[in-house]
């Protein structure tokens, strides 16, 4: 008995016949093959395989019952026809339409109720375009955001409920906001506000509850600012707080 996996079966699950097949004429021309090249396997790679083979056939295929088939005829498919698709009911439907089409149309697609399509949306846009997705509900579409919009534009996520998020708005924030992140709650962030504060401002980090933070002051901060600094708690900051004072007197 053969096993399912060996058999050629369509999305459905029942078996392959090319003999009922509209393309029986291409199969016998090398057009097609079953199980390698062919527009009705399950296999997504059969069904790409046969769109790069025959891309002349992909137009008649974006409206297929089975996403795949629509998904991927979208990769070959003339691109005037893919506008509808953006209202496909599949994301990935929707994701390959998008990308062929002018970016106009990915903004439509910006409060799509999938969260994962719009991370990927937001991945395609920096500058005021991503603004309405500064609030995104979900966290990792706001990480993308903060990772790209334009600097200039971040002080409205200085605010951001998720500690990530605000490290890389710390990162990338213009050097006039990084005071206003300066008692944020999370250590971590105040540890990036702090690598990038100047010399001269560090030290109003010096009393910081994070030891990461005060080692960072006793490293940078002018030597006059560093004094209570060898009597800290923690040792590595004791020490390179003493070898900088230390250094100074020579």
């Amino acid at each position: 008995m053969v096993d399912d996996i060996d058999k050629a079966l369509d999305w459905e699950g029942n078996r392959l016949d090319c003999t009922s097949c509209e393309h029986l004429a291409l199969s016998k021309t090398g057009g097609c093959r079953l199980k390698h090249a062919c527009v009705n396997d399950r296999c997504p790679r059969g069904i790409e395989r046969f769109f790069e083979w025959n891309p002349d056939l992909a137009d008649r295929y974006l409206c297929h019952p089975h996403f795949e088939v629509r998904a991927i005829a979208a990769k070959f498919a003339n691109v005037l026809l893919l506008p509808p698709l953006i209202d496909d009911p599949n994301e990935k439907v929707q994701w390959n339409a998008m990308l062929r089409l002018p970016r106009r149309y990915a903004l439509q697609l910006r409060k799509h109720p999938n969260p994962e399509l719009r991370k990927r949306v937001a991945s395609l846009f920096d500058g005021e375009e991503l603004l309405p997705m500064a609030s995104d509900e979900y966290y990792y579409v706001r990480l993308v955001v903060a990772s790209r919009i334009e600097p200039m534009l971040l002080p409205r996520m200085v605010d951001d409920e998720e500690a990530e998020v605000r490290r890389v708005v710390a990162r990338r924030i213009p050097n006039e906001w990084l005071l206003r992140m300066i008692d944020d709650r999370e250590a971590s962030v105040r540890l990036e506000i702090a690598r990038r504060l100047s010399v001269q401002l560090v030290p109003l980090l010096r009393h910081d509850p994070d030891w990461r933070i005060r080692y960072e002051v006793a490293s940078r901060a002018p030597v006059t600012e560093i004094l209570s600094l060898v009597d800290d708690p923690y040792s590595l900051v004791r020490e390179v707080a003493s070898s900088r004072i230390a250094g100074d007197r020579r």
